[in-house]
């Protein structure tokens, strides 16, 4: 029997792959994690408080109703069996909730330093691009001895681009010199 060798993935470190690629409690503490978001988000549905309420619902009316030889949580015992039940979810719920909480703070966290480290570059660029436009300014003033306005800038380009309009004009008609005039 031919002994197959796995092709190493791209994205993992030379010698490991996949799941060996973490710690394993590291890779624990994650899937807990995850199990703990996704019990959160389960809990905090309508599908669930409905169920929840059918369930105790059915519960008490079983007990209440039902021939005493059949009740397993009588109403004589204050629900006994449904106040543990009920009290055994709380308590797994609640550090459950803070888990998810907590994890979604630290993202949250990442977020927004993400968020401010790419404001912080922005702001750069924004500055660096101000003062560029500054410097062209005052090398135009220097120039043509004037205050450059918006305006004169503008005229500036618009000549500039009429030139090369008309260069490009002369370059098509020299290229097809058979053409129209």
């Amino acid at each position: 029997m031919a002994r197959q060798t796995r092709q190493p993935s791209l994205d993992a470190p030379r010698g490991r792959s996949g799941m060996l690629s973490r710690n394993p409690q590291q890779q624990s503490s994650d899937r807990f994690g995850r199990f703990s978001e996704a019990f959160a988000r389960a809990m905090g549905t309508s599908g669930f408080l409905i169920g929840m309420t059918i369930f105790v619902a059915v519960w008490l009316t079983w007990n209440i109703w039902a021939p005493p030889a059949l009740q397993y949580d009588p109403a004589k015992t204050n629900f006994t069996l449904l106040t543990l039940i009920l009290s055994l979810q709380a308590s797994y719920a609640a550090p459950l909730i803070l888990l998810a909480q907590n994890r979604q703070d630290d993202r949250d966290r990442v977020q927004i330093e993400q968020d401010r480290q790419r404001a912080e570059r922005n702001l750069a660029d924004t500055e660096y691009l101000a003062r560029e436009i500054v410097a062209l300014r005052m090398a135009l003033t220097e120039v043509s001895g004037e205050v450059v306005t918006k305006d004169t800038l503008r005229q500036e380009l618009r000549g500039l681009l009429e030139q090369l309009d008309e260069r490009d004009a002369r370059a098509v008609a020299v290229e097809r010199p058979g053409g129209p005039a």
